[in-house]
């Protein structure tokens, strides 16, 4: 079996995950976060719909400086309304697919690296990073974005397992 057969079952339910947790990011609560070291909500909804993406430049180009020398860093996503919010993840996450359906598997052991300003951050196999970097960082951050919504008292979708505002197993 190819290595992105086995990846892209765990993408499309990761996606599918997601994607139901943006669709309940309150507009006009983009500047709330729950302490002053955390992010605000607009920004962590923001790199949640565009964490995916990362995918098809894992996929396509052997490493990504994010800070490059004599250039501007790369520019954050922050939400100015569900509807972008929805858009860019979107997009993002069918640019995603699409790049690691037509991954072979001899892309996806080759190693890529991640930059910051020329210095490495580190360096894996592509296929490890999609892994960490993408679907792993994507389930963190919207954990993080659960808790977000029910510290302002927004139903929590069930992800993994019923949660506490909606879906019960058994009778």
């Amino acid at each position: 079996m190819p290595i992105r057969d086995a990846i892209l079952p765990e993408f499309d339910h990761e996606m599918i995950s997601t994607r139901q947790t943006l669709e309940r990011v309150p507009e006009g609560k983009g500047d709330w976060a729950p302490h002053e070291k955390s992010m605000k909500m607009g920004r962590l909804a923001g790199h949640v719909a565009e964490l995916s993406g990362w995918a098809a430049t894992i996929i396509g180009q052997d490493s990504l400086d994010f800070r490059p020398a004599g250039a501007p860093p790369m520019s954050p996503t922050v939400m100015t309304s569900r509807k972008q919010l929805l858009e860019v993840f979107d997009k993002k996450m069918a640019e995603a697919r699409v790049a690691i359906a037509g991954a072979s598997d001899e892309t996806l052991l080759k190693p890529w690296t991640l930059l910051s300003g020329g210095q490495t951050i580190f360096t894996m196999p592509r296929v490890a990073v999609l892994r960490s970097f993408v679907m792993n960082h994507i389930v963190h951050h919207r954990a993080q974005l659960g808790v977000y919504l029910r510290l302002n008292n927004i139903p929590v979708p069930s992800v993994y397992g019923p949660s506490a505002d909606e879906g019960k197993f058994g009778g």
